[in-house]
């Protein structure tokens, strides 16, 4: 009996090693959900026929949400289209372009001008514009 216990807890204590040893850790900062979207009242002239307007949104930064206006801009390929971002099961989820040439994501380091997307594309390609 004594001999069935010591092997009992000697398996017990290395499936459980084996557990926490396979376990992922995961560390973040829950926020929760944005505001609600601000309301436009007035979207700016179209710069083109191939510029596409981008509804403005939150996204978090630290502990809290930063506004990101609207804004036409080119998308980084033809055909590609423009996927909002969104929270969904306390999750945000960032904006990204897809299409057939792929995903392209936005960054907000890069967003300045109106080919912001679109010059971003080509330079992560290593083509020129």
């Amino acid at each position: 009996m004594r001999h069935f216990l010591a092997t009992t807890l000697l398996s017990a204590t290395l499936l459980t090693c084996g557990s926490i040893l396979a376990a992922q850790v995961s560390i973040g900062i829950r926020i929760g959900p944005p505001p609600p979207p601000r309301v436009v009242r007035v979207i700016p002239r179209r710069l083109g026929l191939d510029f596409f307007w981008v509804e403005g949104y939150w996204y978090p930064v630290g502990r809290h949400y930063k506004w990101h206006d609207g804004y036409w801009t080119r998308p980084p390929y033809p055909g590609a289209r423009w996927v909002g971002p969104r929270y969904e099961g306390e999750q945000y989820f960032g904006g990204f372009w897809e299409g057939g040439q792929g995903r392209i994501e936005h960054d907000h380091h890069w967003d300045r001008d109106r080919d912001r997307d679109f010059r971003e594309k080509h330079k992560d390609r290593g083509h020129d514009r």
